[in-house]
Formats: C-alpha cells, sequence, structure tokens
C-alpha cells in the first residue's frame, strides 16, 4: 500500500490484501473484502470505495476519472458489498451497487452505473454512461440486458460472498501462524 497526495490507503477488519496487489492513495476497503494476486487499485487522482464482503480477484484493474476541463468533477470508483469481481477485469470511473457479479474479463467504463443483483457475463464491455437494471443478466460487448435473474441466481451472492470471506479467512489464518512463528 502506497500513500500519495496526502491520501493513505485505508482497510476495515479482517481485509485480505495479497502481497503482490497494489493498492495507492485515497481508497477504502470495507471489512472483511479481499484483494487477491496482481490487482491494482490507484485513488491517485480521485478517491475509490470498495463496501464489505467483496472479492477484487486476480489480475483486475480498478482506476477512477480525474476531474478536469473534459469532466470537472471526474468519476470516482465505487463498488458495494457483496460484490465479487472476477479474474482480469477493469472497473473504470463507475458505480457498482451491492450484490453484483462482475465476470471475468468485464470492462466497465467512466460514469456506467451497475444498480443492485446484477450479473456481468465474462468478457463483456460497459460503455461509458451505461446503466445497468437491477435483477438482470447482462452479456456482450456492448453489454446488452440477456434476461431477468432467476430465484437461485440471486441467492448466488450471498454463496459467491461469503465463500471468499471464508478463503480469505483462510488466507489471514495461515499469514497469522507465519507471523507468529507457528506452524502446522
Amino acid at each position: 500500500m502506497k500513500s500519495f497526495r496526502g491520501h493513505t490507503p485505508q482497510l476495515g477488519d479482517r481485509v485480505w490484501v495479497d502481497e503482490s496487489a497494489v493498492i495507492i492513495g485515497d481508497v477504502e476497503i470495507g471489512e472483511d473484502s479481499s484483494v487477491w494476486p496482481l490487482v491494482a487499485i490507484r485513488g491517485d487522482m480521485h478517491r475509490i470505495r470498495i463496501g464489505a464482503r467483496t472479492s477484487i480477484q486476480d489480475n483486475s484493474c480498478l482506476h477512477i476519472t480525474h476531474a478536469s476541463s473534459y469532466k470537472p468533477e471526474g468519476h470516482p470508483l465505487t463498488i458495494g458489498n457483496d460484490v465479487t469481481v472476477g479474474h482480469m477485469s477493469m472497473l473504470h470511473g463507475c458505480e457498482i451497487g451491492n450484490k453484483v457479479l462482475v465476470g471475468m474479463g468485464t470492462t466497465i467504463l467512466d460514469g456506467a452505473v451497475i444498480e443492485e443483483e446484477v450479473i456481468i457475463g465474462a468478457g463483456s464491455l460497459v460503455p461509458p454512461g451505461k446503466r445497468l437494471a437491477s435483477g438482470f443478466l447482462y452479456m456482450g460487448s456492448p453489454v446488452k440486458q440477456a434476461r431477468p435473474l432467476s430465484a437461485k441466481e440471486i441467492e448466488y451472492f450471498q454463496y459467491a460472498g461469503l465463500n471468499y470471506v471464508k478463503l480469505k479467512d483462510e488466507y489471514l489464518a495461515e499469514a497469522a501462524q507465519l507471523t507468529s512463528g507457528h506452524q502446522e
């Protein structure tokens, strides 16, 4: 973790950050969340807020849109609670609600808004300013609404979030054992 422009990343209780991840600047991560190998989270020119029980998976890149004459207020990056961001995703200056599954390799661009309880299929592109309504599966490049979510898919948000909480707890426990010099 690196400070920048007077901002130091802030982590909630029981957050796991892999040692290969880079987190810079004005970043806050909520309790029980996890940041996996080779993730880059750059709050260097605007703020990034990540909620509780959210998993940012391997090789993902999270950034913002800086304030400029083009966009005077810029776009911060906001991610809600119980969100799973799949491997190699790019999230840039967007807003993601609670209980969202971002499929692997998805790109979500500046000013896009993802409402609660949304699944975005792997490899999708969410264009700048696009709004994805709650309760649907979206797929494609550019993304299109595919169908309503089933009750089973909506239940999956809870499972996915808790599964990554359990996994990061194992990582934290093992790290604590190594730090204390006890290995079993």
